[in-house]
């Protein structure tokens, strides 16, 4: 893994402020800081923006993750660069409810949705600090997938299946020594704490 680029989803047209489902650049900066903790490598907030309307299922009020993936590989720019695409819109494969995020399995693109990640979507009060660990959780989980990653045994590791914010909330947000060798990632830097709070988010599957 040379490097990590996070890249807003969502749909509608427009500014990505004006966008609904668009996520706020202000979270994107803090979990790309969190990933470049863990990972060691540099992780960058894209400009542009990926509109998934075509990935709707009118029926079900969802959109297609394994479509949304397929449409982002056009956007890694270089061999080695992850794409982790973030999206408030809730997303679903055909044989699950519902998935908190999606990977390709040694390949380069992500998908990760904050929308079952918030409390208020439980009908609990917005908490932006839980809000922020389960997406690093999330995003971490989907990049060992492309890591070569399986879920892991270990209810501790980020690679355990998680499907409720539960299992999310148990988990820690690195990987256990069997799977950073396995990836042959380098043990992570000190962990300093959540950088923001904010006021307002399975990977059932994944």
């Amino acid at each position: 893994m040379k490097a990590i680029h996070l890249l807003g989803v969502g749909t509608g047209q427009g500014d990505m402020p004006a966008r609904r489902g668009a996520v706020s650049l202000e979270l994107l900066d803090d979990l790309s800081a969190e990933l470049a903790r863990i990972f060691q490598v540099s992780c960058h907030v894209r400009k542009d923006y990926l509109a998934t309307d075509f990935a709707l299922d009118s029926i079900r009020g969802q959109y297609h993750s394994t479509a949304i993936l397929q449409r982002m590989q056009s956007l890694v720019p270089e061999p080695g660069v992850h794409l982790v695409g973030v999206t408030e819109v809730d997303l679903y494969v055909p044989v699950l409810t519902f998935v908190f995020g999606e990977a390709q399995l040694e390949g380069g693109c992500s998908l990760v949705s904050l929308h079952r990640l918030r409390d208020d979507f439980y009908g609990l009060p917005p908490n932006g600090r839980s809000l922020l660990d389960r997406l690093a959780k999330e995003a971490v989980h989907e990049l060992g997938h492309t890591l070569g990653l399986r879920h892991c045994f270990d209810w501790r590791c980020v690679m355990a299946s998680s499907h409720n914010v539960e299992r999310i909330d148990s988990k820690d947000r690195g990987f256990c020594l069997d799977c950073l060798r396995k990836a042959s990632l380098p043990e992570p830097a000190p962990q300093r704490g959540l950088s923001s709070v904010f006021t307002s988010e399975s990977e059932a599957g994944n």
